[in-house]
């Protein structure tokens, strides 16, 4: 398990502000938090170095990409063991449709989230992509309707939400 960092109100606010808008710019984050800009500048580099900053991501809208229907896999893979399991995953990850791939406990081994074209496409990446293969037992399809994304990340301890 990873080592906790300790972090500040300073960086808590830092950090929300990063999540909400990863391009704010230093000057207007340390406005914002009333900092100077290189002290700033010094506490995001810190926070990269520890790992709470682990990248920026570009956020895309996958139906104006041609990929307008979105659907959770659920996957079992039987055996389930570890010289089948580090292939799948590689597939899975490589597949221009996988927007992300979570191994899970319960009976169901693996969610992977994808975003096709239509519901032929998405029945052709089941058939040919996952029940083509030998070490998947079942896959069960769930389509979304509608996503919402949730608010910043927190520690346990920052989160005003829970009492």
């Amino acid at each position: 398990m990873a080592e906790t960092v300790a972090l500040d109100p300073v960086d808590l606010h830092i950090l929300r502000l990063l999540q909400n808008d990863a391009r704010t710019t230093y000057r207007d984050l340390a406005a914002e938090v009333g900092v100077a800009p290189s002290t700033c500048l010094d506490r995001v580099a810190r926070l990269r170095r520890s790992g709470v900053i682990v990248g920026h991501r570009l956020a895309l809208d996958p139906a104006r990409m041609g990929r307008g229907l979105q659907a959770l896999l659920s996957v079992q893979v039987r055996p389930h063991r570890r010289e089948l399991i580090g292939p799948f995953v590689e597939r899975i990850r490589a597949l221009p449709e996988s927007r992300a791939l979570f191994h899970l406990t319960g009976p169901d081994d693996y969610q992977v989230h994808v975003a096709v074209a239509d519901t032929a496409d998405l029945q052709r990446l089941v058939v040919d992509e996952f029940t083509s293969r030998p070490e998947v037992a079942r896959v069960e399809t769930r389509l979304i309707f509608q996503q919402w994304d949730c608010g910043p990340l927190l520690p346990p301890s920052a989160d005003l939400t829970h009492g």
